[in-house]
């Protein structure tokens, strides 16, 4: 089967990561459709919000909400302008897609998808499997001498923690956190809000000063009480110059010798630790939950002790908030610090945490079991959905 008609598509609840398996790179582009107050009557699908002049006030219509697609008209508009000419201009019909679908998908959604690609668009064959799988295959191709991985995905929606022994997914020890990217930027512009400025309208801004500003603390305590004090001693207060839209078209961090010139500053400074801490402390904002380390070590303890140690080696962090400075660091310092002081912690952050488990997916249509996992529409027309049930592993 040649790559250039393998389509994959990491079909996140932030960004879609898609490209054909020969490609070098993804492209990754919002999975929303967005309107924005300066262009009315004009949706913007995808990467074409790019060509809006002003994301002030931008609205989004999200296909997937909390972690699993609710929303179907919109996901089809996103995935027709990404087959379509405007983009990929991918020939469908002659087509293999490997599709990513969220962790312990409900079997209705399942359904749908698979109706969608089998029925409306009429692909030639179908793999639908999750991110982390496509991430373990990877890391298990790199160190083909580990046994076991678990990967961290932390997400837009929900933070996952999915144990692999060899090469295959434990799906009853599957751990989920109520929290991902969209509660720390949600979090971030009540702060603001409260403090500064009313930004409860600007997500997309919001989205960038985190993204530029935010790290994780590797001793928050310590950090709070220098995050008190004045002038040069602080490290950390940085003021952010939010964009106009006329002259300044994305925000960006001042420098410090830099006089300012009238634009509208978000002065930042213990919230861009404080914001982060929650993926360790869910319980600041009433998650009854663990934070990220404490269910790192509670997953690895479910195992047997001769799996254990193999699992604490091979720590994989993948997702888009795993791209905050330090956050690796800090999930070392804790696992190490609860971990049994036999084992070897080892984490693992992936070159590129956003693309990574598109790239998994690239690497496994180079398998020859490939073409095993997928299911054909004829295959498809002839046994139905649950033919898809048993060869998915979803």
């Amino acid at each position: 089967m040649a790559a250039k008609h393998i389509f994959v598509l990491d079909n996140g609840g932030f960004n879609i990561k898609a490209g054909f398996a020969n490609n070098a790179e993804p492209r990754v582009m919002p999975n929303a459709v967005m309107k924005a107050k300066s262009e009315r009557r004009r949706p913007f699908i995808g990467d074409q919000l790019d060509e809006c002049r002003d994301v002030s006030g931008l609205y989004y219509i999200l296909p997937v909400q909390k972690g699993y697609l609710i929303n179907w008209d919109t996901q089809k508009d996103v995935w027709d302008y990404l087959m379509g000419k405007d983009c990929f201009n991918v020939h469908i019909n002659s087509t293999s897609l490997v599709l990513t679908q969220p962790y312990l998908n409900f079997q209705s959604i399942q359904e749908g998808i698979c109706e969608y690609w089998f029925e409306e668009v009429e692909c030639e064959s179908l793999l639908t499997i999750n991110p982390g799988t496509l991430s373990a295959y990877k890391y298990g191709k790199e160190n083909p001498s580990e046994l076991c991985c678990l990967v961290v995905d932390c997400g837009y929606s929900f933070t996952h923690l999915i144990p692999y022994v060899q090469g295959k997914k434990i799906t009853e020890f599957v751990h989920r956190i109520e929290i991902g990217g969209k509660v720390l930027t949600n979090h971030l512009k009540d702060i603001i809000s409260y403090r500064q400025l009313n930004v409860m309208d600007e997500t997309y801004v919001i989205n960038q000063l985190k993204e530029d500003t935010c790290i994780v603390s590797t001793d928050f305590n310590s950090d709070m009480a220098l995050s008190q004090k004045r002038g040069k001693d602080n490290p950390f207060v940085v003021d952010y110059i939010l964009p106009d839209f006329t002259t300044i078209r994305r925000g960006y961090v001042r420098p410090k010798d830099e006089a300012g010139s009238g634009e509208q500053v978000i002065r930042m400074n213990n919230e861009r630790f404080a914001v982060p801490e929650l993926l360790f402390h869910p319980s600041d904002i009433g998650i009854q939950q663990m934070g990220i380390s404490e269910a790192i070590v509670h997953v690895i303890e479910q195992f047997p002790s001769e799996v254990q140690s193999h699992l604490y080696k091979n720590i994989l962090l993948i997702g888009g908030s795993c791209s905050l400075l330090n956050f690796k660091e800090r999930v070392e310092k804790d696992v190490r610090t609860m971990a049994p002081a036999e084992c070897e912690v080892r984490i693992n952050m992936a070159s590129n945490p956003v693309t990574d488990a598109w790239r998994g997916g690239c690497s496994l249509t180079k398998d020859p079991q490939f073409s095993s996992q997928l299911v054909t529409r004829r295959e498809y027309e002839e046994h139905g959905f649950s033919l898809c049930l048993q060869r998915f592993d979803v």
